[in-house]
């Protein structure tokens, strides 16, 4: 499998083998990073490249990557979580050293907003970019900078670009409504004050389900009660047809503002 590893069977070895051949492949001091300890902690915005097990060494040990294994020497080498037995980098420093080699927007954005959404601070995860190598770090820190102006999500980054496509007023970004007598309405993703239009981005991992759907048919329900329009609009969309959003979302605008003028 690797210099000094070999698997005693036949056959395609599992992720947990190819994790524990790299273990054992760069010594006992190695911590897994990236990807592979992002899965491992339960976060699943990943791209889905080959497998590669990122490993954290300290510095003074002279060995390199090879085969799946990718190996970062580090003057840094972070206190291990042990999850099974697997020593893993803390969740903010996994995400952030595979942000660093990812290189793409959208697969940057969707997982920092995950990690976020998952209890990771903010001001965890710009410590860590702070801290650490400044190789890699433009996008990450970029992303970062949108989710802590109001985007919780992948999704509401991607709403923010679609908005200013648009030449719409900007919308107040996660803003809770409620009624006169103070009763909860929602928190749509974006909330145009001046014609009453909520714009909610609702996918279909959330709001499909049973009780996820249920939560949305009662939620559009205090929206018609409270005299506010809604436009729902799907992740993908965002990215796949923007230009479709946009003209959509001026048009809903358009309508909102008719009805209130009519009313």
């Amino acid at each position: 499998m690797l210099p000094g590893v070999v698997l005693l069977h036949s056959g395609t070895p599992t992720r947990r083998q190819l994790v524990d051949a790299a273990l054992l492949y760069a010594g006992p001091d190695a911590v897994v990073t990236g990807a592979a300890s992002c899965r491992r902690q339960g976060l699943r915005a990943l791209p889905d490249h080959p497998f590669r097990v990122h490993l954290l060494v300290p510095h003074e040990h002279k060995i390199s990557g090879s085969g799946h294994v990718i190996v970062e020497r580090t003057i840094r080498m972070p206190r291990p979580i042990v999850e099974a037995g697997v020593p893993l980098a803390p969740l903010a420093r996994s995400v952030l050293d595979e942000c660093r080699r990812l290189g793409s927007r959208p697969e940057v954005s969707a997982l920092l907003s995950e990690a976020v959404q998952r209890g990771v601070s903010l001001s965890e995860l710009f410590a860590e970019l702070d801290a650490g190598s400044k190789r890699g770090t433009a996008i990450p820190r970029e992303a970062l900078h949108r989710i802590a102006e109001g985007a919780r999500s992948a999704a509401e980054v991607d709403a923010m670009r679609v908005w200013r496509m648009s030449g719409l007023p900007e919308p107040r970004w996660n803003h809770e409504l409620r009624d006169e007598s103070g009763e909860y309405i929602a928190k749509p993703d974006g909330y145009f004050v001046a014609v009453q239009l909520a714009w909610e981005i609702d996918s279909y991992d959330f709001h499909f389900e049973r009780k996820q759907y249920a939560s949305t048919v009662a939620r559009n329900g205090r929206y018609a009660a409270a005299g506010i329009a809604v436009l729902q609009t799907l992740p993908s969309r965002l990215r796949t047809e923007p230009k479709q959003v946009a003209a959509e979302l001026v048009a809903a605008h358009r309508a909102a503002a008719a009805r209130g003028g009519a009313a």
